[in-house]
Order: C-alpha cells, then sequence, then structure tokens
C-alpha cells in the first residue's frame, strides 16, 4: 500500500468517526460548542497557545544541538508556528511537521538529521505524554476505567501499572517500526544493524545528553499543562461542572487519541474518545464531544500566527524575485544580473 492511499484511509477513518458523532448525537453539540466560544476564550486559549509553542520551539532546539545542528530559538518559533498552522489546517495532521523537518534539514545541510531531529521531539513529548498519562490514571480513580479494572479483577494500583506497561509497549513496538524502516532503507544485513546501533547511539545524544535531557523533559512537561490548561478551558466553556481532578483522567484519554493517525487536521479521534469519556463518567457524551469541538477551535486559533509567518515568508520570496528580475533586465547584463559578454 503506497503512502497516497494510507494518507486517504486516514482521512477517510477520521471523517468516519465524526460522520458517526453526527449521527448518534446530532449536529447540536458541534454548533454549541461553536456558539459558546467568545473573544475572551479565544485570547485565553491564544496566550497558553504561545507558551507551548515557544516550549515546543525550545525543546525542537535542544533535540537539534544535541544532533549537531544549529537551529536558533527565533526562527523555531516561526517555523513551529508555521508547522501548526499546516497541521491544522491541511488533512493528515502531520504535514507540517514534514515540512519544518525537509526545510529545516536542507538549511542544514543534512536532510536526514533534520528529520530525525524533528521525529524524536516529537516522540520526546508522546513519551512524557504517555507516562504522565499512566500516573494520572492509575492515582485518579476514573469512572471510564472502572469496567476495566472489574473485568481483570485488578485494584486501582495494578490497572496504573498495566496502563503503563501498555503504554511502555505502545512506545516500544513504534520505536520497532521506525527501526525497521531505517534497516530497511539502509540494505539489511549486517550494514542494517550498523544503521540501527548508530540510529540509537544519535537517539541517546539527541534526547539523553546531559545538556539535553533536563530542557527537554521540562519543555515536554510545560507543553503538556498547557494542553490539559487548554482541554479543562474547554470543558469550562463547554459548561461541564465537575471539579478538574475528575476531569483530567477524561481530558487526558482524549489527549492520548490525539497521536492516533486518523483524523483531519487533527479532528476525529479526539473527538470520539472525548465523547466517549464523558459518557461513561457520567457527564454526558455530548457534553464531551462539545469540550472536543471547543478544545479543537482553540488549537486552531492559537496556530494563527503561523499562517502569518507563512505570508511574510511568501512576500519575502517573491520580493527576492522580482528584485533578481529587475536586475537581470539592466542594459548590459544577463539573467540573474551577471554582465553580459556579450555587450
Amino acid at each position: 500500500m503506497n503512502r497516497r492511499v494510507r494518507s486517504w484511509l486516514r482521512m477517510l477513518g477520521g471523517l468516519g468517526i465524526l460522520a458517526l458523532l453526527v449521527r448518534h448525537l446530532g449536529s447540536a453539540a458541534f454548533l454549541d460548542g461553536l456558539r459558546r466560544i467568545d473573544a475572551g476564550t479565544l485570547l485565553a486559549g491564544f496566550g497558553i497557545g504561545v507558551l507551548t509553542t515557544v516550549c515546543s520551539a525550545w525543546r525542537w532546539c535542544l533535540v537539534a544541538r544535541g544532533l549537531g545542528l544549529r537551529l536558533p530559538l527565533g526562527r523555531a518559533v516561526a517555523d513551529y508556528y508555521r508547522a501548526l498552522f499546516l497541521n491544522a489546517a491541511l488533512p493528515g495532521g502531520v504535514l507540517g511537521d514534514v515540512h519544518r523537518a525537509v526545510r529545516h534539514g536542507r538549511d542544514a545541510g543534512d536532510l536526514g538529521r533534520g528529520v530525525r531531529a524533528v521525529a524524536l521531539e516529537r516522540a520526546a513529548g508522546q513519551v512524557v505524554l504517555v507516562v504522565v498519562g499512566a500516573v494520572v490514571l492509575a492515582v485518579r480513580p476514573s469512572p471510564v476505567l472502572a469496567p476495566i479494572g472489574r473485568a481483570a479483577g485488578a485494584p486501582g494500583a495494578v490497572r496504573g501499572a498495566l496502563l503503563a506497561v501498555a503504554g511502555a509497549g505502545v512506545l516500544g513496538v513504534a520505536v520497532a517500526a521506525l527501526l525497521r524502516r531505517r534497516r530497511r532503507t539502509s540494505g539489511g544485513g549486517g550494514r542494517g544493524g550498523g544503521a540501527v546501533r548508530a540510529a540509537l547511539a544519535e537517539a541517546r545524544q539527541a534526547l539523553l545528553g546531559r545538556a539535553v535531557w533536563p530542557g527537554v523533559a521540562v519543555g515536554s512537561a510545560v507543553v503538556l499543562a498547557g494542553y490539559l490548561g487548554m482541554f479543562l478551558l474547554a470543558a469550562r466553556v463547554a459548561g461541564a461542572r465537575a471539579p478538574a481532578a475528575e476531569l483530567v483522567p477524561l481530558v487526558v484519554l482524549a489527549l492520548l487519541a490525539m497521536a492516533l493517525p486518523l483524523n483531519v487536521g487533527g479532528w476525529g479521534p479526539r473527538e470520539g474518545v472525548a465523547a466517549w469519556a464523558f459518557g461513561a463518567a457520567g457527564l454526558g457524551a455530548a457534553l464531551g464531544l462539545t469540550t472536543a469541538v471547543v478544545y479543537g477551535v482553540l488549537a486552531f486559533a492559537a496556530s494563527l500566527p503561523g499562517a502569518g509567518v507563512l505570508v511574510v515568508r511568501w512576500a519575502a520570496r517573491r520580493g527576492a524575485v522580482r528584485r533578481v528580475g529587475a536586475g537581470s533586465a539592466e542594459p548590459g547584463t544577463a539573467p540573474g544580473g551577471v554582465a553580459d559578454p556579450s555587450r
């Protein structure tokens, strides 16, 4: 199955989830979420977005420097905003990250390391999310997990341990898939084994270096706190009156669902899991869906500076092309502004 078919299937999967939600809950939950958003809510979401974006860009700088690539923080913030906007505006939810990876790799003169820097930076955030999520779900009892615990006959602590193991297993499978792909592209055999060892050593250098891992851990924790805060804000705007401690496990499940590659600009699994989790907790599936819709709108609004980055850079490139064209039109010059030896 080629890449284009897979991308279409992922987009159709996200659309299918949304269509199923509309069929069972109606369109009122979507429209209610849009009606409840006001200027103050958008401003609060924008402020949270500034915090999470700057910390994410800082994490990217640290990982890139761990790989030996230069990446100034100002440029990283601009590129990260652009990636967030493209992720939110285009199907698939990852095209913006692909763009910033390729662009930085080409500008740095090492496309492979540029791509790996973005992959490792995103992986670091997912690891923190899984670890913190497992701890939250273990420490804070949730009605959502109660049927699972009763079916397994396990107390809360054991359920938490099982969740942590499951999360580690998911990460292990993801890492194994990446290493297998790396081995396949390197030609397999002994060369493939060497490539795997080199990739692991590079990952340790980029994420676990003495000058890197504290910043990566702190940045990832702040980013996760920002995501949780934005989701709790969305829940309050949607009308949730439950205590924050009761909402956090539900929000964690929705955030974990966002990692699933079945979405349309980030929409799909997040709304489905939020509706299921809020419904299982007795808060109402419609409230969960409305919360996810508000969060999606706030996340998109927080990414809008990325559109400004796109416009400014497009205008700068267009101006550069015009200047080159004007120079080539001068008498006695050839295209590109080089002196014409025929004159």
